[in-house]
């Protein structure tokens, strides 16, 4: 940096230098000649004199603006490659997920068909069981209601028969029967020990 400065500042001494001289050659030409070339001398001199403090206000303050935009282009660009670092890892990460989603719905399918299989075969065994127990259910109480209907039936057939035991016996139970069936009884009774 120093050395452009110094660079520029002799590059400024020899166009002064330079102007100067040419000054001077333009002097010695005729007295007309010589006051529009101090005049132009003069416009030279003062644009070396501007030239020279733009170039020095352009050396003092732009190198500090420069450096801070360099600085600020520096963090972008190390801001920019972690974040493409960071989307490369996210892209690749989306891609093995997508290269394992065939692999991940074949094994969820399958763990859906061994549920259903299981679900099924539960189902299955709870009809069984269901069945089962209300064949028992019904078993039981067809095996009640026979023993109901069968103790009706003993019921009737004992009224059946002593109503026609009653009957019979109204027929033949005449009244010289009944004698001779209380003169037997009486007799029983007679020859009992007390």
């Amino acid at each position: 940096m120093k050395r452009f400065r110094w660079g520029v500042l002799v590059a400024m001494t020899l166009l002064t230098v330079l102007f100067l001289a040419v000054g001077t050659q333009a002097a010695e030409e005729t007295a007309n000649a010589a006051h529009e070339h101090s005049v132009e001398i003069f416009k030279w001199i003062n644009f070396a004199i501007v030239a020279a403090l733009l170039g020095w206000v352009f050396l003092k303050l732009t190198p500090p603006i420069f450096r801070k935009r360099a600085e600020t282009i520096s963090s972008a660009i190390t801001k920019a490659t972690a974040a493409k670092t960071e989307a490369d890892r996210r892209l690749k990460d989306a891609e093995s997920r997508l290269a394992r989603l065939q692999q991940e719905v074949a094994e969820l399918r399958a763990n859906a068909q061994r549920e259903d299989v299981g679900e099924a075969e539960r189902i299955r065994n709870a009809t069984q069981n269901d069945v089962q127990k209300i064949g028992l259910a019904a078993k039981a109480e067809i095996e009640a209601a026979e023993r109901a209907a069968r103790m009706e039936l003993k019921a009737l057939a004992a009224n059946l028969a002593v109503d026609q035991a009653e009957s019979l016996l109204a027929k033949q139970l005449t009244p010289q029967t009944q004698e001779m069936l209380v003169a037997n009884f009486m007799q029983t009774l007679e020859e009992r020990p007390n």
